[in-house]
């Protein structure tokens, strides 16, 4: 598994309004979009292209269109989604599919409760949106979910990442084409598997919902 950490000024500035909390609902929300665009850049470098021809006003020439199949997005219900339209802004062209994981109380396992993907996904790259890569129980589970469907390149995208997460998930997928990309690397987790020093909560901090 390959970690990439998003070294940039503006990815800094924005994380650090992000992590105040009196940034309001609106104000991260949009901040979550500019920074997924950001971090989409350093995601994609590996987007499968071909070669096409075409004319320009002077000439012919040789250049490149995002090749098929598209790529397919995957943004993890429901925090993800406030990741979402930042990286459709970058690849219009993708399509989008949905994951919801939680974890179950008895077995302690995350699995999934709802999904909205291709039934078959081979020879797909999947770009999976997550903004808390804390425990990396979620993560995984949900890499595997798309490995298991024939996915054979998967690329995790997080604002935040824990060095026990990255481990967690590099655990689980093994050898397998993963690449996760970071906006940072946190100190790692509380007593209350939080991020520290974090964030909060992403989805309540999203969609209103934190005290």
């Amino acid at each position: 598994m390959r970690v990439v950490i998003a070294d940039h000024p503006l990815i800094t500035h924005k994380l650090t309004v992000l992590r105040d909390k009196r940034t309001p609902p609106p104000t991260f929300r949009l901040l979550v979009e500019e920074l997924m665009t950001l971090l989409a850049y350093e995601a994609t470098r590996e987007v499968r292209v071909e070669n096409i021809e075409i004319e320009t006003p002077v000439t012919t020439t040789t250049g490149v269109r995002i090749s098929q199949p598209v790529p397919l997005i995957v943004p993890i219900l429901r925090a993800g989604l406030g990741m979402l339209e930042g990286m459709v802004k970058l690849v219009p062209t993708a399509e989008v599919g949905f994951l919801g994981m939680k974890r179950n109380e008895e077995t302690l396992v995350p699995e999934s409760y709802a999904e909205r993907l291709p039934e078959k996904l081979h020879g797909r790259q999947c770009f999976v949106l997550d903004p808390m890569l804390a425990t990396g129980g979620s993560l995984a589970a949900a890499i595997e979910f798309l490995f298991d469907r024939g996915a054979d390149e998967v690329t995790a995208i997080c604002v935040l990442g824990t060095p026990e997460g990255i481990a967690a998930v590099r655990e689980q997928v093994g050898d397998r084409n993963v690449t996760l990309v970071l906006g940072a690397l946190d100190d790692g987790l509380n007593e209350n598997a939080y991020i520290v020093p974090g964030l909060g909560d992403a989805g309540d901090r999203l969609y209103g919902t934190a005290d």
